[in-house]
């Protein structure tokens, strides 16, 4: 089963930027693939998605300051977040919209206010 791994999370301050970076053994380009979040004692949900066409989908706690892209030579799908918020703190996840593959370890993004 596929597993993605996630990376770039860190501890940045309110107003900061990160760029979360998702690799995996799948293709992200066949896929419409999607970023969650899993904030403690939350359920896990959905913040941006996108499609085989490019058309990109944002919740609205992050549309305008979140940006989802892929880059299908690289097999890696990217979130870039900016002006981020204390309430942003989350474990950040990519998988496939329907949540096909298995559940990589995450990254953790920290913003301090």
């Amino acid at each position: 089963q596929v597993q993605p791994v996630e990376s770039g999370g860190g501890l940045v301050q309110a107003g900061g930027s990160l760029r979360l970076s998702c690799a995996a053994s799948g293709s992200l380009s066949v896929n419409v693939m999607g970023w969650y979040r899993q904030a403690p004692g939350k359920q896990r949900e959905l913040v941006a998605h996108i499609i085989g066409g490019g058309s990109t989908f944002y919740a609205d706690s992050v549309k305008g300051r979140f940006t989802i892209s892929r880059d299908n030579a690289k097999n890696t799908l990217y979130l870039q977040m900016n002006s981020l918020k204390p309430e942003d703190t989350a474990v950040y996840y990519c998988n496939t919209l329907s949540a096909a593959w298995a559940w990589g370890q995450g990254t953790q993004v920290t913003v301090s206010s």
